[in-house]
C-alpha cells in the first residue's frame, strides 16, 4: 500500500493538531504530512491518496487582497496536477459562530480547483449535526469534507475524526 499524502496549513495551530489527529487515526505509518507551506506540484504528484487539511479564515480576508497565507501560495500547484487518479478527503476548520454565512468556505473553494482536475473526493460529511448560514462546502446536501470548529466546537473534534476516519479508510484501502 502506498501512502497517504496529508497535505495542512498553516502550520503549528488548529490545523496542525487536527492534521496530526487524523495521522494517529490512520496509523502513522500510513501517512506523509506535508506542509503546503513547503509543499509544490511535484509533491503532489508523488501520491494517490491525499488528504487535504485547510482553515477557512474571516470575511475580511475573503473579500480583501490576500495573497501571503501558506494556501495562498500553494493554491497555484493544484491547477498543475491531474487528479483523475486520485482519491481526495479535505477537512476544513472555521468558526460556525462568528464566520456562519462563510463557514469552512476553504473547503469548497479548494474542492472546486481539484475537481476541475478530475479528482474523486471522498468523505462527504451531512450538515445536520452543525450550525451554520452558509457555506461553498456545501455540494449536493452534502459538505465536501469534515468540517471542525476548534474555536467554539472543540469537545466534538476527536468524535467527528473518528467517524469521518471510518467513513474514508475504506477508500484508501485501510
Amino acid at each position: 500500500m502506498s501512502k497517504i499524502g496529508l497535505f495542512f496549513g498553516p502550520e503549528k495551530g488548529s490545523v496542525h493538531r487536527v492534521a496530526d489527529k487524523v495521522k494517529a487515526a490512520l496509523g502513522e505509518q500510513n501517512v506523509d504530512m506535508i506542509s503546503v507551506n513547503d509543499a509544490t506540484a511535484s509533491h503532489l504528484g508523488k501520491y494517490d491518496q491525499i488528504i487535504f487539511g485547510i482553515s477557512t479564515v474571516g470575511k475580511e480576508t475573503w473579500d480583501s487582497n490576500y495573497s501571503n497565507t501558506d494556501w495562498s501560495k500553494f493554491f497555484p500547484n493544484i491547477s498543475k496536477v491531474d487528479f483523475s487518479k486520485k482519491t481526495v478527503a479535505i477537512f476544513g476548520l472555521g468558526d460556525h459562530i462568528t464566520y456562519s454565512g462563510h463557514f469552512v468556505n476553504a473547503m469548497g473553494v479548494l474542492a472546486k480547483d481539484i475537481l476541475k482536475n478530475g479528482a474523486t473526493i471522498v468523505g462527504k460529511v451531512d450538515p445536520s449535526g452543525y450550525e451554520f448560514e452558509d457555506s461553498e462546502a456545501i455540494s449536493d446536501g452534502m459538505f465536501i469534507g469534515l468540517p471542525i470548529d476548534e474555536d467554539f466546537e472543540p469537545e466534538l473534534t476527536d468524535e467527528r475524526i473518528a467517524n469521518w476516519i471510518k467513513d474514508i479508510k475504506p477508500a484508501f484501502g485501510l
